[in-house]
């Protein structure tokens, strides 16, 4: 393996042509940065009033400007390289294998030359033995010619032999960089780009590259330096038929240049349009149990039949430029041999060129006659071969905002301590007339303590659970664990101290045991400590179910547990949490797809492990508010009340408001609009301890 530095240039993602099925949950929001993407769906906050006037927070050395509005109008990405510059991006990865391409080309250039030496060959046999009636020197000629051509396969299977592996070397290289990078940029990132758009870069783009590598690099460099030898060899018969041949051959040079400009873009088309098309597959794919239920199977396919029309109008038309191009490169061929063979004759009546050398020029023009037809669809594959690296460039020019410091700190022994101060929080693609989403956060949890989030619909809950670990970075403000700011910590190291469940689970196609240990690198997980971690976090999650499984714990789930009940992977998704044993555990309303009987087994167990650990909960339910020892209320990005629940509902109306909402939710009479909450009602009208009973009997 080898380290390749890529300097960050910014590109716009490729356009987008298909609005996403499904929605995100609230408080997440797709965005938009650069103007070749279509807005990707997602929930904006409730509010769009201009933002309000603050203090500017001190800024982390490592912010990489986020506050930056990026809008239809963000600055253009650099210019477009020409081919050549935009192909000499992959030497990095061809770097190490390059020594047996250039073998693999030297190969195919002494194959080509033998190819050339058959009508040298002819010239002689034709002047010699054929002039002089002599059959014994006529076989000789005969093995001449044979022997050439043994030799000239020889050297085919050479350049393959040559070629195939380090090109395949690349292609792993490349793919193996491709996945890493998906997996170090940032979730904003990833909120921009359609995954289908990522998939086909992944495994079509890259596959271009190696048949480019090993077939269209080394045949295009092999078949000019070729036609170049065979112009000269031309010449030598007579100028004026390599005059002609030239002539002729000359507009062949224009068509290749005027149909790099038409084909460049169509080829960016549909490589675009497949990544949609795939897009819209992986949705239905995951998707299949909604479309199912609300009977929009039909709708879906329509959708996909536009998609696939459009990319086979786009086909259509790179057929239609290949095609004529393809029609330049054979008239003009027969073109020059017809002109040729009327100039050959008359110079032959002329006595100025032999009959023997005539032969010989015909024998080379059709040699060179495959070389000069291929240049089109040479010229094709090397621009089909650029925009692949264009497209696959774009990932990796992609920058990184979310990195670890040049000389991380360290928390040898986390306590556990979170205090989030004066954080604020805003997309890039936010507009300057929007709030910020926080807007001067300030919470502080003790360790050990476990602290809810309780707010409205885009009040910033979700939000604000995403940055203690990095996922996205503050804006103004830091977010410290024991006193460090989370952003001078090794992200490896923050993400073991700090472990998160979220409340849509995702699971992996493998076993329940390779899934609830994902986070502990440290155990082996034929281990009996990674058993024992196992039994204990799945007993703590009510996962006991896995015990049914055909295999038990080592039963493989199938492609992110879909086989599975949504309860239970939620369980699971809270098993993987726990048995992380964090410092501090952040939890985005996880137990909301459980029912009520589990919910409470859940709940009684997890006040034990929640004991000895800081807990951020996030909560739809009342009753996950009573596993909090305190409760913090969230109003349009700020925290506006912070205390006991039931001090909270004596003292506060819009927490009343809240949880009776969370509770009119759970009974499933509706909810209740979001809003400001209704007037205050009194203290003295009701009972405080016994409005706390009503609401979280």
């Amino acid at each position: 393996m080898h380290t390749i530095v890529f300097t960050p240039v910014r590109r716009p993602p490729p356009r987008s042509h298909a609005p996403r099925l499904l929605t995100l949950p609230a408080d997440r929001r797709l965005t938009q940065r650069l103007p070749h993407r279509a807005p990707a769906s997602g929930r904006r906050p409730a509010s769009a009033s201009p933002r309000l006037p603050r203090t500017p927070a001190p800024r982390h050395p490592s912010a990489r400007h986020p506050t930056r509005i990026m809008t239809s109008t963000s600055a253009p990405a650099p210019a477009a390289l020409s081919t050549p510059r935009a192909l000499a991006r992959l030497l990095p990865f061809a770097r190490p294998v390059l020594g047996r391409l250039v073998l693999g080309a030297v190969s195919a250039l002494i194959a080509s030359l033998l190819a050339l030496g058959i009508p040298l060959v002819l010239e002689i046999v034709v002047q010699g033995p054929i002039a002089s009636g002599d059959p014994g020197q006529i076989v000789w000629g005969a093995v001449a010619v044979l022997a050439l051509g043994l030799l000239e396969a020889a050297m085919v299977w050479l350049r393959r032999w040559f070629v195939l592996a380090p090109a395949t070397a690349v292609e792993y290289d490349i793919r193996q960089g491709f996945y890493a990078r998906l997996q170090r940029l940032p979730v904003a990132f990833h909120d921009r780009w359609q995954s289908g758009q990522l998939l086909s870069r992944m495994m079509q783009d890259i596959s271009m590259l190696r048949r480019w590598l090993a077939f269209g690099l080394v045949l295009l460099v092999v078949n000019v330096l070729t036609i170049l030898v065979g112009l000269v060899l031309l010449f030598r018969w007579h100028w004026l038929l390599g005059t002609i041949f030239l002539i002729c051959s000359a507009p062949l040079w224009y068509t290749g240049y005027r149909f790099e400009k038409s084909y460049g873009s169509l080829t960016r088309q549909s490589q675009d349009q497949a990544g949609d098309l795939a897009t819209s597959v992986e949705e239905s794919v995951h998707g299949i149990r909604v479309l199912k239920a609300f009977g929009r199977g039909k709708h879906a396919l329509q959708k996909f039949t536009r998609q696939a029309e459009t990319l086979r109008e786009t086909e259509l038309r790179k057929a239609r430029a290949v095609g004529l191009i393809w029609f330049w490169l054979v008239l003009l061929p027969d073109i020059a041999f017809a002109l040729c063979l009327g100039a050959g004759i008359y110079l032959v009546q002329l006595n100025q060129v032999t009959v023997a050398e005539l032969v010989a020029f015909f024998a080379m023009a059709t040699v060179l006659r495959w070389p000069m037809e291929s240049i089109g669809f040479l010229f094709s594959f090397m621009l089909d071969a650029r925009t692949a690296t264009d497209r696959i460039f774009e990932v990796f020019d992609e920058e990184n905002t979310i990195v670890d410091p040049d000389q991380p700190a360290a928390v040898t022994t986390p306590r556990g301590a979170l205090v989030f101060e004066g954080v604020h929080f805003r997309y890039q693609d936010a507009a300057p007339t929007e709030r910020d989403l926080l807007d001067g956060v300030d919470l502080a949890l003790e360790p050990g303590e476990t602290m809810a989030l309780v707010g409205l619909t885009g009040s910033g809950k979700t939000t604000l659970t995403t940055l203690p670990t990095r996922l996205y970075d503050v804006t103004g403000g830091r977010v410290t664990l024991d006193g460090v700011d989370v952003r001078d910590l090794s992200l490896k190291e923050l993400r073991t101290h700090v472990g998160m469940a979220f409340e849509d689970a995702t699971l992996f196609s493998q076993t329940v045991r390779d899934n609830v240990l994902l986070g502990r690198e440290d155990l082996d997980p034929a281990s009996p400590e990674a058993d024992e971690v196992l039994r204990e976090a799945l007993a703590v999650a009510q996962a006991g179910f896995v015990d049914e499984l055909p295999d038990g714990v080592d039963t493989v789930i199938g492609e992110e547990g879909l086989s599975l009940s949504g309860g239970q992977r939620q369980r699971l998704a809270l098993a993987r949490a726990v048995a992380a044993r964090p410092a501090v555990l952040v939890l985005d309303d996880p137990l909301s797809a459980l029912d009520v009987d589990t919910e409470a087994l859940v709940e009684d167990a997890l006040r034990e492990v929640l004991a000895g650990t800081t807990a951020l909960v996030v909560a739809h339910r009342p009753s996950t508010v009573m596993l909090a020892d305190r409760v913090a209320l969230l109003e349009q990005g700020r925290v506006t009340a912070v205390g006991r629940h039931s001090d909270l509902l004596r003292e506060s109306a819009h927490y009343r408001h809240v949880i009776s909402s969370l509770e009119l939710a759970e009974r499933g009479a509706g909810g209740v609009a979001e809003g400001h909450a209704p007037d205050d009602p009194g203290e003295g009208d009701r009972d405080p301890d016994l409005r706390e009973s009503e609401v979280t009997r």
